[in-house]
């Protein structure tokens, strides 16, 4: 690596040029203030970082042999959670409070709905994410199962399924936009007179709306629009005439299209969705990000026979009921998503010629890019905020670091105080059980908070490692600390003031293509309390925006405040361990090969090609939206079901050669794809085999180091 001289840092010559000839001319921030900045807090808090490393490591050992110690024993709730408070796993909650996070986008503060997660790394999702913010509500039915759960006939358009879209859509309009008379699907004209919305039904006399504040806006002339712009609990919809439209002109009253604001926010996301091991496919991620910032990021796109250059999309001009020109915007409110504090770094080396931790480089870099929004056109955050999501923090003391180092970022780059907000990931257990302190040690700057089931649970079973063995997965998901664990977070957040001034969010979708599913099941997300949840895709984004169109967020937050905390932490500590079920040979072996086959699926496409989320078909061939987070509970499940005996060595090497077979096969149509059978020597095979086979002794249970060392060595490798 060829490597230049900055203020004590040795760093990648490619990835210096980057950030001095590209991410920092307009930002304000010269080359060597940029540096001093990066040295100065690589140097000052890294240390404390590595401290906090230890310090982790330190109280998982004593969780370790407090259960190594009892083992065979009836487990003691009173015990264990005295033993948590005395190596200060649990930390005594302190009195009330109410977060003060100012300046806050109404994407975050008022309006409740979906959000994406995207990688940074592919300009063309994450183009596709940022634009996603209005959708087709009848592409979005036609397109997927969510209507009848079946997919669409191949071929062309087929008129009946065509009809019962539509009839679905408008007994929806129905549903959160009444008529004061009649049904949207009897109407055979639209209008505006005197600055109210009329409808004219196909045969009966003009009505309106039975809510007419409702209606805010619309598109082209009087007194017969292009468009019509309605609102609701915050999210707008639009409907479309065109009578020269094929749908358009089947229609009594020229519907061409209904189209649904839907992914408020998008995560742009630098950690789980990834796979950067490098200064290539770091330049690669800002790049990205820049692009975005700047708002002039472009990628090329081929669909069939045609190619087309993406970009993000100019906000959308109405009028208002008085003729009055306004303007919505186009673009998803973005948000990135650092890594964590595990990682180190080969890009940058310290004074002393170590990697420095990736966690510093991503705060410096991702702050001082978003400058070009801020000190700019301000076409993201319109309050001149920077969103960053940061996760994997265990317990208030790292909440408290990540603070200090947004204070000196901030600092440093001129920016006002708590000018950068903080996404905290309640994903692991110290910060669950202590999120009221790690709310508080980040109490100015709180912006999101939001639950993750996989990597809530990858870091349950390791913490409790050596409690026992656990349940197996699907019989996890049922067990009492999970319900409790979302409720928990809620109950939190609402304690600690954040309705109004920050997101409460819920976990992935992880089916992309059951959405009839994801409409019955994910309706429980704003009944819980939460204003966002995350979606696997722009067409998931629009069906799940119905369910904020069903349910006012703000109204049901309301109702919790005035209701005790339902959630104790007994209930979270409850470690979901089998208890002796004795479990059938066929029971194990279909258990152990539904994870080893999920790990192989997601680890050969990371190692090999660098895709870092993706579908994978499952052992069903069910496609699955796969990332790290998928990946750590799978193999830290096996991990313990290998520790306590459940399963032994050699079954798992022959399930993971089973396994690596039906991957393959799966794969079998990818001109890029390296099968890993029958050598089973491959470093996609090796580092699938030591996330399990080592998975005990793993940082936290975490898949970050294996898979960037096997990474790293595949690139070399593929380069020659």
């Amino acid at each position: 690596m060829n490597r230049v001289e900055r203020f004590g840092l040795q760093v990648d010559a490619r990835f210096a040029a980057f950030m001095e000839s590209e991410a920092l001319p307009g930002t304000g921030i010269g080359a060597d203030r940029f540096w001093e900045t990066l040295s100065a807090v690589t140097h000052e808090m890294g240390p404390e970082n590595a401290e906090l490393l230890r310090r982790r490591s330190g109280i998982q050992s004593r969780i370790d042999a407090w259960h190594v110690d009892r083992r065979g024993e009836a487990f003691d709730p009173a015990a264990y959670r005295g033993m948590l408070e005395e190596i200060g796993y649990l930390v005594p909650e302190g009195p009330d409070f109410q977060v003060t996070t100012d300046r806050i986008d109404a994407e975050i503060a008022s309006i409740a709905g979906p959000q994406l997660v995207v990688p940074i790394t592919n300009a063309r999702f994450a183009l596709n994410a940022a634009n996603a913010r209005w959708n087709s509500l009848y592409d979005a039915l036609y397109g997927t199962d969510a209507i009848d759960g079946e997919m669409p006939p191949a071929g062309g358009y087929d008129r009946e399924r065509g009809r019962r879209v539509v009839e679905w859509a408008k007994t929806f309009l129905d549903e959160v936009f009444p008529l004061a008379s009649g049904s949207h699907a009897g109407a055979g004209h639209y209008c505006i007179e005197a600055g109210i919305l009329k409808v004219v039904p196909v045969d009966g006399q003009a009505t309106g709306l039975r809510h007419p504040e409702q209606f805010i806006g619309y598109r082209g002339d009087l007194p017969d629009p292009s468009a019509v712009l309605l609102k609701n609990n915050g999210l707008h919809l639009e409907i479309h005439f065109d009578r020269g439209h094929p749908v358009g002109k089947t229609d009594p009253a020229g519907v061409a299209d209904i189209l649904m604001e839907a992914a408020i926010t998008t995560i742009m996301d630098c950690e789980d969705s990834v796979a950067v091991v490098d200064a290539e496919d770091k330049t690669l991620a800002y790049g990205n990000w820049l692009g975005l910032m700047k708002g002039d990021l472009q990628a090329q796109v081929t669909k069939g026979d045609r190619s087309f250059t993406r970009k993000l999309e100019a906000d959308r001009r109405y009028l208002d009921s008085k003729s009055r020109h306004f303007t919505l915007k186009r673009g998803s409110l973005l948000l990135v998503r650092n890594v964590g504090h595990l990682m180190r770094c080969p890009v940058v080396l310290d004074s002393a010629g170590n990697e420095i931790f990736e966690g510093l480089l991503d705060a410096v870099c991702t702050i001082v890019i978003a400058l070009h929004d801020v000190n700019g056109a301000r076409r993201n955050s319109a309050e001149g905020s920077i969103y960053v999501v940061k996760p994997k923090l265990h317990g208030p003391e790292e909440a408290a670091f990540t603070d200090r180092l947004f204070q000196r970022v901030e600092s440093a780059f001129g920016l006002a105080a708590n000018s950068v907000k903080i996404g905290i990931m309640d994903e692991e257990r110290r910060t669950t059980v202590n999120l009221k302190e790690c709310i508080r040690a980040a109490s100015a700057r709180v912006a999101f908070i939001n639950t993750g089931f996989l990597d809530r649970t990858g870091d349950e079973i390791h913490t409790s490692m050596e409690a026992g063995p656990f349940l197996r997965k699907a019989d996890i998901k049922q067990e009492d600390w999970i319900a409790a664990y979302e409720d928990w977070n809620v109950d939190i957040g609402i304690a600690c003031g954040l309705p109004g001034r920050a997101q409460i969010g819920k976990g992935m979708w992880a089916m992309p293509d059951l959405m009839r599913a994801m409409l019955e099941q994910k309706a429980a997300h704003p009944q819980s309390g939460a204003n966002t949840a995350w979606v696997p895709s722009p067409t998931a984004a629009t069906l799940h925006a119905i369910h904020y169109h069903r349910v006012s967020v703000a109204e049901r937050q309301r109702e919790l405040m005035s209701a005790p905390r339902n959630t104790g932490l007994d209930r979270i500590l409850n470690i979901p361990l089998s208890a002796g079920r004795n479990w059938s040979e066929a029971e194990i072996i279909e258990e152990v090969e539904n994870n080893l086959q999920g790990i192989l699926g997601y680890v050969v496409r990371w190692v090999d090609q660098g895709i870092g989320c993706s579908k994978v078909p499952d052992i069903s061939n069910v496609q699955l939206m796969e990332d790290r987070a998928t990946c750590r509970i799978s193999s830290q499940h096996v991990a313990n079901w290998l520790h306590h005996g459940v399963v032994d060595r050699e079954t798992v090497e022959q399930a993971l050669r089973r396994m690596a077979r039906i991957v393959d096969d799966q794969n079998s149509t990818d001109p890029n794809y390296v099968p890993m059978a029958p050598g089973f020597d491959g470093y996609a095979f090796r580092a699938a085999s030591e996330l399990v086979f080592e998975g005990r002794r793993q940082p936290s249970g975490y898949t970050e180091p294996l898979l960037h060392h096997y990474r790293a060595k595949a690139k070399v490798s593929a380069a020659g």
